[in-house]
């Protein structure tokens, strides 16, 4: 009876200090996140990356963004920013850009000017809801409460989105959920 007791109290043993070590191996695993050193999460997205236009006087540079953790099997990402906010029943598209190669882990402020030139070779921007293929900052309505702007990095299981360069945000948000890894989430706020 007691060599029955001692064998389950050693087995025991072991298989506690196993699952431990294993929730320490997966803690030490990073988790996919996205940081940036021009906006901090929720906090007021300051002048130079809001829109020059529509009333506002911004700079219109879009923000520095780093990503870490980076899932295995990442063959491209994607960066969306969008603000739910917006009086048009369906949001606004701020900034939408893909086929972005697994090498990259930053873009730098100002990479989504209407050129490209600053970003990766290979990335292609998409149609925002101003219409162009840039990015464009912040504009909400005067007297509205501050909005959210949600920058999201996806990690794709795909290298390059095929989609058509006359499609929708919609179309290639549609494209990106289906081919997700994982995503990671910054949300800056801006009112006026």
């Amino acid at each position: 009876m007691r060599a029955a007791l001692g064998a389950i109290l050693s087995a025991t043993l072991v298989l506690g200090a196993h699952t431990a070590a294993g929730q320490t191996t997966k803690a030490k695993a990073a988790k996919f996140g996205v940081t940036s050193t021009d906006i901090r999460p929720g906090a007021t997205i300051g002048s130079k990356h809001i829109f020059s236009g529509m009333g506002c006087t911004g700079n219109n540079l879009s923000p520095a963004l780093r990503w870490t953790g980076v899932p295995a099997g990442t063959k491209s990402f994607a960066v969306t920013i969008y603000d739910p906010d917006a009086p048009t029943g369906s949001g606004w598209w701020h900034w939408v850009v893909y086929n972005i190669p697994a090498t990259t882990t930053s873009l730098p402020t100002g990479a989504g000017d209407v050129s490209g030139k600053h970003l990766p070779a290979g990335t292609v921007q998409g149609n925002t809801d101003f219409g162009v293929k840039a990015y464009g900052g912040p504009c909400p309505p005067v007297g509205d409460k501050p909005h959210h702007y949600i920058i999201t990095v996806y990690a794709l299981k795909v290298p390059t989105l095929d989609v058509p360069a006359t499609a929708s945000s919609a179309y290639v948000g549609f494209n990106i959920h289906a081919n997700v890894l994982a995503s990671a989430r910054l949300t800056g706020l801006y009112g006026r």
